[in-house]
């Protein structure tokens, strides 16, 4: 079975900022018939698509808290986010990182690749 694997940056009962690496289960569904089935997961409801783009040598290095919940796929270069219990990954071409930390302290980022970070964002809709 095809799994989708993502990091979650989320926030504690003390305001604490940590992540965790998830992964949901991918099921085979006629998605574009008469094409064959491809493997599809559901993932959350988006409420707004962006890109976000950065140079070399940006950094949010203050301690900051997402603005809102949303899904950061890179395009191009890599970052780093570190969360406020000292933890850092990196995030490169690729990789998919689900913001939830909109409280507390927070993270800090910053551009580690030589190269502009193209990240397509996605705003997650309010779930309330």
């Amino acid at each position: 079975m095809q799994h989708a694997r993502y990091i979650r940056l989320y926030t504690d009962e003390s305001g604490e900022s940590h992540f965790e690496d998830l992964k949901i289960p991918l099921s085979t569904v006629d998605f574009a018939p008469p094409a064959a089935p491809l493997n599809v997961a559901q993932f959350l409801p988006a409420a707004q698509c962006l890109w976000v783009g950065a140079p070399p040598g940006w950094a949010g290095e203050k301690p900051h808290p997402s603005p809102r919940r949303q899904v950061f796929c890179a395009l191009q270069g890599e970052y780093e986010v570190t969360a406020s219990d000292g933890g850092a990954r990196r995030f490169p071409a690729g990789s998919v990182l689900l913001l939830e930390d909109t409280w507390g302290k927070g993270h800090a980022t910053r551009i580690i690749s030589e190269d502009e970070v193209l990240i397509f964002g996605v705003v997650l809709a309010d779930t309330e």
